[in-house]
């Protein structure tokens, strides 16, 4: 790939013009190749025949319809085009001569006004991560098979995966997915060529559970259940080995957030064994995270008592100011995330009194940025809104979580939106209804 100059590379002085650092910024290709075209005068099916992409996709793109959201295809325009790696998030290219790379320049993505500018900040939030992902992370060197490892490496494979841990934020389990995976096979891989003491092995294990359960709800975020069903039972495998209480506890959690929507009893008996299995020695920022598990389970079973209970233990789990180190896998449970399950809660059990005032509470100052979790914690308030009678606020919420879930690689957005369209298709004559039904279409 090196040698080869396509015909549809940019010229540097395209590549430095403020629309298009702004446009590769925000992951908006229908302006890339809009200014390809009318500054570079490389054709629509030039562009279409480099980049792999049907001629007709470039037309609509470049007419501002849709967009490119996977990894490979993204990577492919920058190979096709000759667009350095890190305008757009990535790791410099291969064709890339050291001299050649270039840094990007994050002010322009926000430098637009009017409807775009929400959706170019997301994105932009999207590219950083993918940089972060590129180029941010520990440089580990991989022993050869047999070579005796060092004790400190469980320690940087554990900083790596917080460091990987971000991307959930802004991306998808379809985006995710196989990275995660590849960081588990590789670990594995490790403790099987590998030697090492047995405190460093113990360690690793305890790694390793950390990595499956992140692949795991990548897998579970992209619609694989059966496969994230297997890496959550390998990693309470190995965490259980490795005498991790906490991680055993969040892989059997893990478990029953997926049981409870099968066999409700069983996703209940595994939640109050997660919480059992992590025990009261447990961080308060796990006992938190499992109590809440444990209380979804409650209210998609009808168990209104059981539920509050359950709420009420994970409140005063992270009441408690003990200096408790927290794993960085608990790193996002506050009072805010708190706050929305207890809101989810109450919508599942249909006490919107309850469960309104908290979820708009929360939101009211959740980041667009987390595109997939707004949207999913938006469908549960428009259930709300419908069950008190509110059809056109449920509407308007609905409008929003589809909007923020465009494009993004994750199956439970759209499956958790599915019947509250269903029940918003039971008011069509209401204003602003038949609207947002239209946009749900495929």
């Amino acid at each position: 790939m090196t040698g080869y100059v396509p015909p549809t590379a940019l010229p540097r002085g395209l590549l430095d013009h403020v629309d298009m650092r702004a446009a590769l910024a925000a992951h908006d290709f229908g302006t890339v190749f809009r200014l390809a075209r009318s500054e570079a005068g490389i054709s629509y099916s030039k562009i279409a025949a480099e980049c792999d992409i049907k001629p007709e996709r470039v037309g609509l793109l470049a007419r501002g319809i849709g967009s490119v959201t996977t990894f490979e295809k993204v990577a492919r325009i920058a190979d096709a085009l000759r667009i350095p790696g890190a305008l757009l998030g990535l790791a410099p290219r291969e064709w890339e001569a050291p001299a050649c790379r270039v840094l990007p320049t994050p002010a322009r993505a926000t430098a637009t006004d009017g409807d775009g500018d929400e959706v170019r900040r997301r994105e932009f939030f999207k590219t950083t991560a993918m940089t972060g992902l590129a180029v941010g992370l520990p440089d580990l060197t991989r022993p050869q098979v047999g070579r005796r490892i060092a004790s400190n490496l469980p320690d940087q494979l554990r900083e790596r995966t917080a460091r990987l841990r971000r991307l959930d934020d802004v991306l998808g389990g379809g985006d995710t997915y196989r990275v995660y995976l590849g960081e588990y096979q590789v670990t594995k891989a490790l403790m099987r060529d590998a030697t090492y003491a047995e405190g460093t092995g113990q360690a690793l294990l305890s790694v390793l559970a950390e990595q499956a359960q992140q692949a795991g709800w990548a897998a579970f975020d992209g619609g694989k259940h059966a496969i994230a069903s297997r890496l959550y039972e390998a990693s309470h495998e190995a965490a259980t080995e490795a005498g991790d209480k906490a991680l055993a506890g969040n892989a059997l959690a893990f478990l029953a957030y997926q049981k409870v929507n099968g066999d409700r009893q069983v996703g209940i008996e595994t939640a109050a064994r997660s919480c059992a299995t992590a025990g009261p020695d447990a961080a308060p920022g796990v006992r938190a995270l499992l109590y809440e598990r444990l209380a979804w389970a409650y209210a998609v079973a009808g168990l209104a008592t059981e539920t509050e209970r359950a709420l009420d233990s994970a409140a005063s789990a992270l009441a408690e100011d003990d200096d408790t180190p927290q794993p960085d896998w608990v790193a996002w449970v506050d009072r805010n995330e708190l706050e929305i399950m207890s809101g989810r809660c109450w919508t599942e059990l249909r006490r919107p009194l309850r469960a309104v005032p908290v979820l708009e509470s929360a939101l009211a100052s959740y980041e667009d940025t987390h595109a997939r979790d707004k949207s999913l914690y938006l469908s549960w308030l428009a259930a709300s809104y419908l069950t008190a009678g509110e059809v056109e606020q449920a509407a308007t919420v609905t409008g929003r979580a589809l909007e923020l879930c465009a494009g993004v690689a994750s199956v439970r957005p759209r499956e958790r939106l599915a019947p509250v369209l269903r029940r918003l298709g039971e008011h069509r004559t209401v204003p602003g209804v038949a609207e947002v039904l239209e946009k749900a279409r495929p």
